[in-house]
């Protein structure tokens, strides 16, 4: 059996429609079952067994032995959330108790990092293992990430395999449920259907024009994709490793392909950035992907225009899960 924790979420249920795919259902699906919103991200999937989130660090020592894998993907991914104890429990301690079974009973494990350790990237956006300790995050979200890596890096017993995924920024079906959290696809998506035009953040950064702020936009297929090249090649070297596309663009960028989706003319303005998040907000991010590169994998990232297409075409106008 493999274990998915997040699996209601939008990276999780994606992961698990493709291991689907993959014909993979011995599945255990490990989440807050409690919203209907979420659960329609797993509707028509194949498993054996849903488990409370809670309920599940009983379960998981008892059945460890039945168990071969391990995505945890489950985290409390709020970037705007101010209660340290919340990440503690659900970002830390949780994914603690969980590596510790791994350990117990050799059990591979890829749980999810993300590319907000990075802060503000005066360290660069490079996965070495070198930097995770003087890396200073913007968010209470990143630290409880940045805590779990570096938590994960002093350890002498290990799973036989782990790996921790720092995901950029991810966009693509399944995220309905996110509200504020969900991408600005999303978000550009709605806005334009609305009203014909799109709200972008102003710079507040000298250094970067209205709409020019960077980021590495990575596709949740592209994402999954690698979650299973690591299940199936789980003799690699253990570690962290970024998943983007190793390619920065602009959310000028990334808006303009939305309304080229759309087949609408471009009518985009500018909002200043709210201040609750003014100082945490990141103006670049571009993952170093040679250390994915070297392990292997060698399928190609779907660029932004041609996820942007996929992703409006095939799910957002139906409203379709993927």
């Amino acid at each position: 059996m493999k274990v998915v924790t997040g699996a209601a979420g939008f990276i999780g249920s994606a992961l698990v429609a493709k291991l689907n795919k993959i014909g993979v259902t011995d599945l255990i699906l490990v989440d807050d079952f409690t919203s209907s919103e979420k659960n329609k991200n797993l509707e028509g999937k194949k498993f054996e067994q849903k488990i409370d989130i809670f309920g599940f660090l009983e379960w998981f020592p008892k059945h460890a032995h039945e168990v071969d894998f391990v995505f945890h993907i489950g985290a409390n991914s709020s970037t705007v959330e101010s209660d340290k104890s919340i990440f503690e429990t659900y970002n830390l301690g949780y994914a603690k108790k969980i590596w510790d079974v791994c350990v117990e009973y050799s059990i591979p494990l890829v749980y999810a990092s993300s590319a907000a350790t990075y802060g503000d990237g005066r360290l660069g956006y490079n996965d070495s293992h070198e930097i995770v300790k003087d890396l200073i995050p913007l968010n209470l979200y990143g630290e409880s990430k940045n805590d779990f890596d570096k938590y994960a890096l002093k350890q002498e017993k290990t799973p036989p395999f782990w790996a921790g995924l720092k995901f950029f920024n991810v966009y693509g079906p399944n995220e309905y449920h996110k509200g504020r959290m969900a991408s600005v696809v999303l978000h550009a998506f709605n806005q334009i259907m609305d009203s014909g035009k799109m709200n972008l953040f102003r710079s507040h950064n000298k250094d970067y024009r209205d709409g020019s702020q960077l980021r590495d936009f990575v596709y949740v297929k592209d994402v999954v994709d690698v979650c299973e090249f690591l299940m199936q090649h789980s003799n690699l070297q253990s570690g962290l490793y970024n998943v983007g596309t190793g390619k920065a663009r602009t959310f000028q960028d990334l808006v303009l392909a939305v309304f080229k989706a759309l087949d609408e003319k471009p009518f985009i303005e500018f909002i200043d950035i709210p201040e609750d998040i003014r100082d945490k907000y990141q103006y670049f991010t571009e993952a170093d992907m040679k250390k994915l590169r070297s392990i292997g994998y060698q399928k190609k990232f779907t660029s932004l225009e041609e996820g942007v297409n996929d992703y409006i075409t095939n799910y957002l106008k139906e409203h379709k899960f993927y």
